[in-house]
């Protein structure tokens, strides 16, 4: 196994969730990838070498205080992107 991080997967697992919720945040690439940035940025990264630390690393991600820093931290991502959206309007 590689190199990897576990928060930018749980980051990308719920990003969809979020943005179902948030009718009025565009949903382009851009802006998806823009949202996850932010919010990987202000979270703390969990890189695993092994599928055994995967495994520990998600089931600890799953605990309530960690769920609401990384549901915060897509929340800011998403009022930024949606106030500021990098992407070309057509």
């Amino acid at each position: 196994m590689k190199i990897k991080n576990c928060m930018e997967d749980f980051v990308f697992q719920h990003l969809d969730g979020f943005l179902e919720q948030n009718q009025s945040v565009c949903k382009c690439e851009q802006c998806k990838t823009d949202i996850a940035v932010l919010a990987l940025n202000r979270l703390k990264p969990c890189y695993v070498t092994t599928e055994k630390g995967d495994l520990y690393t998600r089931l600890e991600l799953y605990e309530t205080e960690n769920e609401v820093d990384i549901f915060i931290a897509l929340g800011k991502a998403i009022d930024i992107v949606e106030a500021n959206p990098r992407h070309v309007k057509r």
